[in-house]
């Protein structure tokens, strides 16, 4: 479709989102975007509006009678651009070229979330608030750094019966993702000069060790997400530079894709009995293994912080809301299909954590997330606005 047979709505759409593109957000640095997003849902005449202590903006339209709640999410922060140099088009043009807008977000996932606010805004246009229960759209942040612990104050408020994760599925639906963990390992050493290696103990001789009994683990496998994953992406010894020094700390990260009933005591014990095994063989490996953290300042000044455990989820393809979502989707003439997200999202809180009924569905694909030269079709877009209001036809008329 051009534009020239494009509606107003569509033209609006394309606008506004165009408009969100041009406004850089990395985690933490939210604010302008977020107050963007907050004004266009005043504008589309949403009951509220409210920004919360972390700086996730969420919008709310009540309907006439009782009824679920229905929360549809994305996140606003999207990664830096650290090569702006390489891109063909501009991170922060929003420019369009045959029938795509380019530009860092587009795809992960400010698509998303534009196209979920004008959904839910045309919805309200067509039926009023004729219908039963309540209609929230959440704009998170923090997403990239920590998924799901700002939607913690989101579910707080919100309380939803329903969330939909509006993350890039190329149209698809959505009924689970793995979990993910950060796992760190830690030996002690004893440091002396590198000149009497024996006067010492090498902190990482140690974690030879222990890696090579962590690499005997063998994940579980999910019937639906497919393999846990346990794999080592960065290893660094202490004191570092060493100069003429043996180390006394070695510290490994482990990352871990988790699967669903996987806990982090679960994923613990399993590195700890490798740890026993390491010192069985080697009565001088002295280890310990334990989840990162991490914390970082939102916007509005508020620290957030959070053990790297996000659970994985999955929900029954014959549940309700995956039901009622597909058959409106292919109603409407929308093709559309049932799969799993390959990351992770924020349903590792809705679903993972506070066990509410969650699918996926967004515009674009996934693939395009954090690459150089992001783009999102145009067509893909406003279907997915579409697709929007389609879905909300069905679970709350």
């Amino acid at each position: 479709m051009n534009d020239k047979n494009r509606s107003e709505r569509d033209n609006e759409l394309i606008e506004f989102f165009r408009g969100a593109i041009r406004i850089p957000s990395p985690s933490g640095g939210e604010k302008d975007v977020a107050h963007y997003l907050s004004l266009k849902m005043q504008k589309l005449g949403f009951d509220e509006v409210h920004i919360d202590d972390f700086g996730s903006v969420v919008g709310i339209i009540n309907g006439n009678y009782d009824g679920k709640t229905v929360l549809i999410d994305g996140h606003i922060d999207n990664v830096d651009v650290i090569d702006e140099s390489e891109w063909k088009h501009s991170p922060w043009g929003a420019e369009i070229d045959k029938e795509r807008i380019y530009g860092r977000g587009t795809s992960d996932m400010k698509g998303g979330v534009c196209s979920s606010i004008m959904g839910a805004g045309n919805f309200l246009r067509d039926y009023g608030r004729n219908f039963k229960g309540r209609i929230a759209i959440s704009c998170t942040v923090h997403e990239e750094c920590f998924e799901g612990i700002s939607s913690r104050l989101v579910s707080d408020f919100v309380k939803p019966d329903y969330v939909i994760i509006g993350e890039a599925t190329s149209g698809t639906i959505k009924i689970g993702q793995r979990g993910r963990a950060e796992i760190v390992v830690e030996t002690e050493g004893v440091s002396c000069h590198s000149s009497s290696p024996e006067k010492g103990v090498n902190a990482v001789y140690l974690m030879v060790d222990v890696i090579e009994e962590i690499l005997k683990i063998k994940p579980n496998t999910h019937p639906l997400l497919g393999k846990g994953i346990l794999e080592l992406t960065d290893i660094k010894s202490y004191p570092y530079p060493g100069s003429s020094v043996v180390p006394s700390l070695c510290r490994a990260t482990f990352d871990r894709r988790t699967l669903v009933g996987e806990t982090e005591e679960s994923i613990l014990s399993d590195i700890n009995d490798a740890i026993k095994r390491a010192i069985d063989k080697n009565p001088r490996v002295k280890a310990k293994c334990y989840l990162s953290s991490g914390e970082a300042k939102c916007w509005t000044g508020s620290i957030i912080k959070a053990k790297r455990f996000y659970p994985a989820w999955v929900i029954d393809e014959n549940a309700p809301l995956v039901r009622k979502s597909v058959q409106a989707l292919k109603d409407a003439g929308i093709k559309t299909s049932i799969s799993h997200f390959s990351f992770c999202t924020n349903g590792s809180h809705f679903a993972g954590e506070k066990g509410i009924p969650t699918i996926g569905y967004g515009p674009s694909l996934e693939t395009l997330a954090h690459v150089r030269d992001e783009y999102i079709e145009i067509d893909e877009l406003l279907k997915a606005s579409r697709g929007y209001e389609e879905i909300l036809k069905a679970l709350v008329l």
